[in-house]
């Protein structure tokens, strides 16, 4: 600890020690002057009053230490507030530019729907066309319960399968077999006495007709227009058509 005077200035206490050395010197001078005061004067006991070069109770390094907490408080506040502010701008500016974005999403989208409105056309309202519809089915060809009706009938069969025949040969073939009776029936000649009586318009046997069955038609034997068809077919096979035939076949 340094002791040199003339670094410090003088505290109060300082300054009462000096006054208290001046005036315990100045009463021993007194005391001196006097005739028989020289024995008391020697016995007066002057205390020294010790000097300090700092404040009482504080000394250099103290006041330093203090010094730099109070600098370093000072500083970590200025940092906090600094850091503050820095949060609040950008605070500011996130909030200002989501604010701006927000805006402009608006202006773009109500640029779209003004566009959108300028290019649409308007559509005129026209009469819808009448639906079409499908042509009505053409009506079945009529034909009539007799030996024209059936024979007309059977030759359109026969020209969708391909099967050779006319009208006049099938008449012909008709009348000689069974005289235009689809009910008619031989009881009499080799096939029915083998058990196979010939049937029908044109006098067919039983398994002759169901070999030579045509697909569409009846699979009755006594049905005019499945006897008919049948017929030819089997003729076809065998004589290339019934027009070439002209007697029991």
């Amino acid at each position: 600890m340094r002791s040199t005077v003339s670094r410090h200035r003088l505290t109060a206490a300082h300054k009462l020690s000096a006054a208290g050395l001046t005036a315990a010197g100045l009463t021993a001078l007194a005391l001196a002057a006097v005739p028989g005061q020289a024995t008391a004067a020697q016995s007066i006991d002057v205390k020294h009053v010790a000097w300090t070069t700092h404040d009482a109770g504080t000394s250099d390094q103290e006041q330093q230490e203090r010094l730099t907490q109070a600098t370093g408080q000072a500083a970590d506040r200025a940092k906090t507030e600094a850091a503050a502010q820095h949060r609040t701008a950008t605070d500011a500016a996130a909030r200002t530019a989501a604010q701006a974005k927000a805006r402009a999403e608006q202006d773009r989208a109500a640029k779209e729907t003004a566009s959108r409105s300028q290019d649409r056309t308007p559509v005129q309202n026209t009469p819808a066309a009448p639906a079409q519809q499908a042509p009505a089915p053409a009506p079945a060809k009529a034909y009539g319960d007799n030996l024209d009706g059936w024979i007309n009938q059977a030759l359109d069969i026969m020209h969708t399968k391909g099967i050779p025949g006319t009208y006049e040969g099938l008449k012909r073939n008709i009348m000689r077999e069974s005289t235009g009776n689809p009910q008619a029936i031989n009881n009499w000649d080799s096939n029915a006495v083998a058990g196979i009586p010939s049937k029908g318009l044109l006098q067919i046997i039983d398994p002759t007709f169901k070999a030579f069955h045509v697909e569409g038609t009846s699979w009755d034997i006594y049905d005019p227009v499945a006897n008919i068809v049948a017929s030819c077919n089997y003729a076809a096979k065998t004589y290339g058509s019934m027009d070439n035939v002209n007697s029991a076949y």
